[in-house]
């Protein structure tokens, strides 16, 4: 048992120093400092200390997790990711990620759909490479293969041609084909519904 002797503010992100018995012991956020009833008189136990030490880590933690999901939903292996690489432990990480899940802040199957849309209506793909990239993102195989059951390839192949070809004046059957597979074949689309997309809008053009 200490009594805590002084608290000094520190300018740097609102940080409180905390002295016990004339000594420094440890800093901790000053809004957590003042939930905590800090004061100068108050005595804290070991485990008392311990207790703040590790709500101030949550505390920074959490924090972290919040601003990185401030700029687009991101899957749980992604914030995970983030947080290791800013040097939180494992043990704080997990607690985070158990309180986002709780609080419906991170969702594998949300973040899932909010990706394909994106993709769908602003980079058009594949159902094979949007379950490609999910899968780079950590989402499971089986949240992946749900989230574009259902999609033709066809038909996303067609709209993605159909928006690249209105650019493409000009242009003889050779070239017309030969810019508009390569555009749709780096989006992860086979051959087969390349090949029959870029003829189908070639015979548009032409009519």
């Amino acid at each position: 048992m200490g009594k805590i002797t002084s608290l000094k503010t520190s300018g740097r992100k609102n940080r409180v120093n905390v002295f016990i018995d004339g000594t420094f012991s440890f800093t901790v956020d000053g809004e957590l400092a003042a939930r905590a009833g800090l004061r100068v008189g108050r005595e804290l136990s070991a485990s008392e200390v311990e207790e703040l030490r590790q709500a101030d880590l949550f505390q920074g933690c959490f924090r972290a997790a919040l601003h990185y999901l401030g700029y687009r939903p991101r899957s749980e292996a992604e914030v995970k990711q983030r947080l290791h690489r800013r040097g939180f432990a494992a043990d704080v990480v997990d607690s985070v990620i158990a309180e986002l899940k709780k609080r419906n802040l991170i969702d594998d199957m949300a973040f899932a759909q909010y990706w394909r849309d994106n993709r769908l209506s602003f980079k058009p793909r594949s159902q094979r490479l949007i379950k490609l990239e999910l899968w780079q993102k950590g989402v499971s195989a089986e949240t992946s293969a749900q989230i574009v059951e259902g999609l033709d390839d066809e038909t996303i192949a067609y709209e993605a041609g159909r928006r690249k070809a209105r650019a493409m004046v000009g242009l003889d059957y050779d070239e017309f084909r030969h810019r508009l597979f390569g555009y749709l074949q780096r989006r992860g689309f086979g051959y087969e519904v390349v090949s029959s997309v870029v003829s189908r809008l070639w015979e548009e053009k032409g009519a």
